[in-house]
């Protein structure tokens, strides 16, 4: 058997838990994972290139066949670059199903020895996103326990203003009660 190695691409902004769920059960099933993160010029994404490939290196160090790289152009040209057999691709919905297999599809016109793997996430990451999280963040919303305590931290020093009212909020309706 030879060497399977297989790309996790995405924008992970933020990394999720349920980013994280997929990696390590990725790695359980490929030889090595690259947790391939991409840019996107037409995305103005809250967190740089080099922070999100920071968490993710930390957040994976415990995985010996993971690694984190960084690509641009066709996640196929990446894949081949690096001698990639798979793509792995989570799943939470029907609607993400739709465009995974259109994508999966175009992937496997580009590049026909290029597999796509499909995942569904554990039942309690199946609704996670990073544009939620960043939405509810943003928001000043709780989001512990869908976020490493890491990318808490760091949300949180993106959105400090955000937080700081919140707990201004939160202290004016503890001292009226």
């Amino acid at each position: 058997m030879h060497k399977a190695i297989a790309i996790y691409p995405g924008s992970f902004d933020p990394p999720t838990n349920g980013h994280l769920d997929l990696i390590e059960r990725g790695s359980r099933i490929f030889s090595e994972l690259v947790v391939a993160i991409l840019r996107n010029p037409e995305k103005s994404p809250m967190f740089s290139i080099n922070e999100r490939r920071q968490m993710l290196a930390g957040l994976t160090a415990h995985l010996k066949n993971v690694r984190v790289d960084t690509f641009d152009g066709l996640t196929v040209q990446y894949a081949k670059k690096i001698g990639a057999i798979s793509i792995l691709r989570g799943i939470r919905a029907v609607s993400d199903y739709e465009y995974e297999l259109q994508m999966a599809l175009m992937n496997r016109k580009l590049e026909p020895t290029l597999e796509t793997v499909f995942m569904m996430p554990a039942g309690k990451y199946s609704y996670v996103s990073s544009r939620l999280v960043r939405e509810v963040a943003q928001a000043g919303g709780q989001i512990k326990g869908l976020v490493p305590d890491v990318v808490v931290q760091k949300l949180r020093a993106k959105l400090d203003p955000a937080y700081k009212l919140q707990d201004i909020s939160e202290k004016k309706r503890k001292t009226r009660a």
